[in-house]
């Protein structure tokens, strides 16, 4: 097996000067890294991993911490994520949560020890105890779909989104619209579209009836439940109905076909996060597309820039959104 010092003899180079052309580190001048990558070609020479982290201090591994690793948000997340990393050499290493805060701290840790680069978390509640232990890390970090003080955060602006379709739902003739959302505790999805839907109808003077807010979970049946509450409690049934999630919103959906009301004529449906579902439903669900493949470019791009000393100081990054109006309103 061919060595760096024979690269660096064929080529009439110094060690060092192979050393840097192979881990872009340090000045070359071009004819000089033309004649040692001409050499590595003739030879077919690779370098290996092991040897190039420890003279780097890098493992070109990036740990990244998932909610939910079989949802199409995490999907287009990653996608995004991979498609810059993988052209920089680095491979992903992901941690599934499944929505459980201890995992969240217990992955920090494992991947913290297995000396990743960097990581990147995806959250749905930031917790005390979670901050602390990031805070802790002192390592490259960037949060997504979360904001954290002092760090890189990538975020979508959940409050201005959910005013933007409530205002699309008024200007369509509705006022009475209920909404379904999820804990709080998730201050985008749940704080802040709650936040937006509440402002937009306080905006124009339209009132909010207690039976027509209800929380659920990240999941369809969950959406179907709680719109046969707000059916069955309401004594002033609700025009229209916003959902926090194209899941919760397909659930409501189900609900309000099986009574045998109509879609939008009795009642319009509308949910958030543009689903490959929501398509091909019926009627196909008017949704919000927050680009989540744009989010992991944005999220990867500000890790690198970490590892590579360009930035320590926080950064918020908002990834653009845009309302899709079909037959459900």
């Amino acid at each position: 097996m061919i060595t760096i010092n024979e690269i660096a003899q064929r080529a009439n180079v110094s060690r060092t000067t192979v050393s840097r052309v192979i881990n872009h580190s340090g000045y070359v001048s071009e004819e000089v890294k033309r004649r040692v990558l001409k050499v590595i070609e003739e030879t077919g020479y690779v370098p290996s991993e092991n040897a190039k982290s420890l003279r780097t201090k890098k493992t070109k591994v990036i740990g990244v911490i998932l909610p939910k690793i079989s949802t199409e948000t995490s999907s287009r997340l990653v996608k995004g994520l991979d498609e810059i990393f993988a052209k920089e050499g680095y491979q992903i290493l992901l941690a599934n949560t499944n929505l459980d805060p201890e995992k969240e701290i217990e992955y920090l840790r494992l991947l913290k020890s297995r000396h990743v680069d960097g990581i990147i978390l995806s959250a749905t509640n930031i917790n005390s105890p979670l901050v602390e232990e990031i805070y802790q890390l002192k390592i490259p970090f960037v949060t997504v779909g979360q904001h954290i003080p002092g760090l890189a955060n990538v975020i979508f602006d959940d409050y201005q989104a959910s005013k933007d379709m409530v205002h699309l739902l008024i200007n369509k003739g509705y006022k009475n619209i209920a909404f379904i959302g999820v804990d709080e505790e998730d201050r985008s999805v749940g704080y802040l579209r709650k936040l937006g839907f509440l402002d937009a109808m306080k905006e124009k003077h339209l009132p909010v009836e207690e039976s027509w807010v209800q929380k659920g979970i990240f999941d369809v049946d969950s959406g179907y439940e709680c719109m046969k509450s707000i059916m069955d409690t309401s004594k002033r049934k609700p025009t229209a109905v916003l959902a926090v999630t194209d899941r919760l919103a397909i659930g409501a959906l189900q609900y309000i076909k099986e009574t045998g009301m109509s879609i939008p004529d009795d009642i319009a449906v509308a949910g958030m996060g543009a689903s490959e579902l929501s398509r091909f439903i019926s009627p196909p669900l008017t949704t919000i597309e927050f680009s989540m493949k744009d989010a992991g470019r944005e999220a990867a791009g500000l890790l690198l820039e970490q590892i590579n000393g360009e930035n320590d100081h926080e950064i918020i990054r908002k990834i653009k959104y845009r309302l899709l109006e079909r037959s459900s309103i």
